[in-house]
């Protein structure tokens, strides 16, 4: 009966051992939109790195963790960041060759548009109506000219900073997206810029597509990475192939498909 005993201890030891080696890796976020994060706990990250741990990544456990957007980026710049980040692109961080750090494959992708009032266009011509994602209308400078547009704090805008000259917009920091459409909807500001699926998710949960018209800005689309540092090479060669799949992974797309 002792020999059973001693046998299963030396089990539950092996188990829980195993357990306490598993690496828990903070994950940095600085967005704080939905449909990226929601005050519920919900949202694309939060749902992303849960489905992250289901797959037990060789022992990696997944804990997210909001930063904002400056003391994440000097802490970059540092090297003294103790995690991985969520939902970059290398051009937000300067680092177009890819080399500063080491970035997964996109797991989504997006784009900055441009949002008015339907009943206060900020030109002095009307802006084009909703139209859908497949047939797009790219916004042009001079329908814009001298207009306040609403853009969030610490925020980078790759290859926007031309358009803005061009339009002579005048620019109007705010805390959030969601402060700047509340800004739009109070006719503080004439037009807003936000990711398409923060738009598009915000118009459809508040229920105002009727109120608010989106036009997609000039340029290339944003894609979403993970951004990992290069002493963390070993979690890299085991994170990138998982999101490499994630295209394929029928329950990530039954996941994510609830903020579309």
């Amino acid at each position: 009966m002792r020999s059973i005993a001693t046998t299963m201890l030396l089990a539950c030891g092996l188990l829980f051992g195993s357990a306490a080696r598993a690496e828990v890796v903070n994950v940095y976020t600085s967005a704080n939109f939905a449909p990226l994060m929601l005050g519920d706990g919900r949202g694309i990250y939060p749902d992303l790195v849960s489905h992250m741990n289901s797959l037990h990544l060789e022992g990696y456990t997944f804990s997210l963790r909001y930063l904002p957007r400056r003391r994440l980026q000097v802490k970059l710049e540092e090297g003294s960041l103790d995690g991985i980040v969520i939902g970059m692109m290398p051009e937000w961080l300067a680092d177009p060759a890819q080399e500063k750090y080491l970035w997964t494959a996109p797991f989504a992708t997006d784009r900055f548009v441009l949002v008015s009032l339907d009943s206060r266009p900020p030109a002095s011509r009307p802006l084009a109506p909703l139209v859908p994602r497949t047939a797009p209308t790219q916004c042009k400078p001079g329908a814009f000219a001298g207009a306040s547009v609403g853009v969030t704090t610490g925020y980078v805008y790759p290859g926007l900073d031309d358009w803005f000259a061009s339009a002579h917009l005048q620019r109007r920091d705010g805390a959030s997206d969601e402060k700047n459409i509340e800004k739009l909807l109070l006719e503080r500001v004439d037009c807003v810029i936000v990711a398409e699926s923060m738009a598009r998710y915000f118009m459809r949960t508040h229920k105002l597509n009727a109120r608010l018209r989106i036009v997609p800005m000039p340029g290339p689309g944003t894609e979403r990475r993970f951004l990992v540092q290069h002493r963390d090479e070993r979690l890299y060669e085991v994170l990138a192939p998982a999101v490499r799949r994630l295209r394929g992974d029928a329950a990530w797309r039954r996941a994510s498909v609830a903020y579309e």
